[in-house]
C-alpha cells in the first residue's frame, strides 16, 4: 500500500509500507530467528522462511549445512551467533565456513579433502634416531642426521615415541 500527496503534477506516491513476514512457524519448528527456523523430519533438514520451506539436505550432509547457513550468514539474514544458538556448534567453526564461502564460494564446501603426506618417522628412522638419542647426540644432531625436523623429533619425544636421553 502506499501513500499519496496531492501537488500540482497530480497525486504521487511517497513512501511505500513494507511488507512484514508474521513469525508464524509450523509445529515442532525450531527458531533460528524470527523468520527462519528449521524442522528434522525422516531423516532431512527441512529450513523454513515463516511457514514456507526454503531448502532441505540429509541430517548427515555436513556440507550442505555448512553451506546454507554460511549463506544465511553472508546475506544478513542470521547473524553467527544465531547459528551457534540454533545448532549448537562452536562459533569459530561458524566463522571458518563463513570464510570458505566468502573465498571460495559454494565449490569450496565440496572440493575433495586435502591428505597429509606420508609420516616421516617410520620405524626405520624411528629406530635410527632413538639409536643416536641413546648416544647422546642433540635433537638438532639427530634430525640433521636422519634428515627430520627438529621439531618433529620434540613431538614424537613429547607424545612418547622417542625417549631423549637425560
Amino acid at each position: 500500500m502506499s501513500r499519496a500527496v496531492a501537488g500540482e503534477e497530480g497525486f504521487r506516491e511517497t513512501e511505500r509500507m513494507p511488507q512484514l513476514q508474521l513469525p508464524i512457524f509450523p509445529d515442532g519448528l525450531t527458531a533460528i530467528t524470527n523468520e527462519i527456523g528449521f524442522r528434522c523430519e525422516s531423516g532431512k533438514v527441512v529450513y523454513f522462511y515463516g511457514h514456507l520451506p526454503v531448502f532441505q539436505h540429509d541430517a548427515d550432509d555436513v556440507r550442505s549445512f555448512r553451506l546454507f547457513t554460511s549463506q544465511l550468514i553472508d546475506r544478513g539474514t542470521v547473524r553467527q551467533a544465531d547459528v551457534v544458538k540454533a545448532f549448537g556448534v562452536p562459533l569459530i567453526t561458524v566463522k571458518r565456513y563463513v570464510k570458505v564461502l566468502r573465498e571460495q564460494g559454494s565449490k569450496g564446501f565440496y572440493a575433495p579433502r586435502r591428505h597429509r603426506s606420508a609420516p616421516v618417522l617410520t620405524g626405520e628412522v624411528l629406530s635410527q634416531a632413538q639409536t643416536l638419542l641413546d648416544a647422546g647426540k642433540s635433537i638438532a644432531e639427530v634430525g640433521a642426521e636422519v634428515e627430520v625436523l627438529v621439531n618433529t623429533l620434540q613431538k614424537a619425544i613429547r607424545a612418547g615415541r622417542l625417549k631423549k636421553k637425560n
